[in-house]
């Protein structure tokens, strides 16, 4: 079997599976014909992965959410996407995070320690704040924000994926999220890629990623 490892730069509202869920369940309670008719006169299909990788029998290593943007990788190789998704293996996720207002020294400690969310304490992280705006796309549509309110850019890597926890770890600590880019999965970087676009690894990429 060939074994296939994708990079993907997801862009904002794509889906991070090859499915729309949400179609599905309706395909279950009308008819195909009138599902078409939905999504041909009322724009409610959502993009997926589908829309944008052509590779068939490929999956997604971890997920990003709807509202999130940035990189994945993508694979046919079912015990490496075992491992990069299984908590005992804990591998680095960075991201560049723009929040409402400017975190002090004691927010980004409580960031790098860890915090509670519902029932569980983070592992600690490496939090730091960005001197100036990284150079990413324009997103479409662009975030809200409040013209009163001051913004900042964060860089934080964590070694586990809870659902949507860099977005909790930033409210918890009184900074909200407003726009969320994935920049790296262990030494894999989004250089390179415009968002839509995805390319194969290298040889050297493949070579370090399945000596993790």
């Amino acid at each position: 079997m060939t074994y296939r490892y994708l990079l993907f730069y997801k862009p904002y509202d794509v889906l991070s599976q090859f499915s729309d869920d949400l179609k599905v369940e309706k395909d279950l309670s009308e008819s195909n014909c009138q599902m078409s008719q939905v999504v041909a006169t009322d724009g409610q299909g959502r993009l997926t992965l589908k829309d944008y990788i052509p590779v068939p029998d490929v999956y997604p290593v971890g997920r990003l959410d709807r509202d999130s943007e940035g990189l994945m990788l993508l694979t046919n190789h079912g015990r490496l996407q075992h491992r990069l998704t299984d908590p005992r293996y804990a591998h680095r996720r960075t991201y560049w995070v723009q929040v409402e207002r400017i975190p002090d020294e004691e927010a980004l400690q409580r960031l790098c320690s860890g915090v509670t969310i519902k029932t569980y304490r983070t592992r600690p992280a490496q939090v730091r704040l960005l001197p100036d705006e990284p150079d990413v796309p324009l997103r479409h549509p662009p975030i809200r924000f409040r013209k009163a309110v001051p913004t900042a850019w964060l860089e934080v890597t964590i070694t586990e994926g809870r659902n949507r926890q860099v977005r909790r770890m930033t409210a918890a600590v009184g900074h909200p999220t407003l726009r969320l880019v994935r920049v790296a999965i262990a030494h894999l970087r989004l250089e390179g890629l415009t968002p839509g676009q995805w390319r194969d690894l290298t040889a050297s990429e493949q070579s370090q990623l399945l000596r993790l």
